[in-house]
């Protein structure tokens, strides 16, 4: 275990923030006050999450007294005891190889990865106005939110915080509200078509039978 404090590292929550957000928005590119919207809810998790993980650790403050009890002898303090999971299910070696913390590295990249082909598809469909419905359109009907929510479920296995834990299902109802908003307005424009697509394409739990798509 490391020994003194870890935090206080403002420099690291600036600079891991930031390359994140960067990274989302280089995947999202948001035009409209909707996207913008998605995309500041999204950053406002990043900035918590960070915060916690290098500038003030609130959640280990708040549960202080019960972390103690439950295990004696740990230095909280030390970057190591914030995999909380790792801590809480008595995990045994260093807490950036277990289980969870690979898992939770998959996610993240895979949901940035969904980010970046949702995009790719979006655009090109909105240059010819016409239906995305290949890719991972193909899978689901709303892949970005999806990616986000991905990305939000590896960071809350790799460093869950009071914080971050109430803001989650906050920004799920968030997203699919907009989902919702954004299913309207296709209808409104696609018609029978975005109504066929709808039957055949699940919103956000992956069908592996995809829609065929139109030549």
């Amino acid at each position: 275990m490391e020994h003194g404090s870890a935090y206080g590292l403002w420099s690291l929550v600036i600079i891991n923030s930031a390359i994140f957000i960067i990274f989302a928005f280089s995947f999202t590119k948001p035009k409209t006050n909707r996207d913008w919207r998605t995309f500041g809810v999204f950053s406002a998790f990043i900035v918590a999450l960070f915060t916690e993980m290098y500038g003030f650790p609130l959640t280990i403050y708040l549960l202080s007294g019960w972390l103690a009890k439950q295990y004696p002898g740990i230095d909280f303090l030390s970057h190591d005891s914030g995999h909380l999971w790792h801590t809480l299910f008595r995990m045994q070696g260093n807490a950036h190889f277990d289980f969870l913390h690979i898992l939770s590295n998959i996610l993240i990249f895979g949901g940035f990865w969904l980010l970046a082909s949702a995009w790719n598809v979006l655009y090109k469909a909105q240059q010819s106005h016409t239906l995305a419905m290949t890719g991972a359109y193909a899978y689901v009907r709303h892949p970005q939110y999806m990616g986000f929510i991905i990305i939000m479920v590896g960071f809350l296995l790799q460093w869950p915080t009071l914080p971050t834990l109430i803001m989650f299902p906050i920004l799920v109802y968030v997203y699919v509200r907009l989902a919702r908003r954004e299913e309207q307005e296709a209808l409104a424009i696609f018609g029978k078509e975005y109504s066929t697509y709808m039957e055949k394409t699940p919103a956000f739990i992956p069908d592996f039978n995809p829609v065929a798509v139109k030549t």
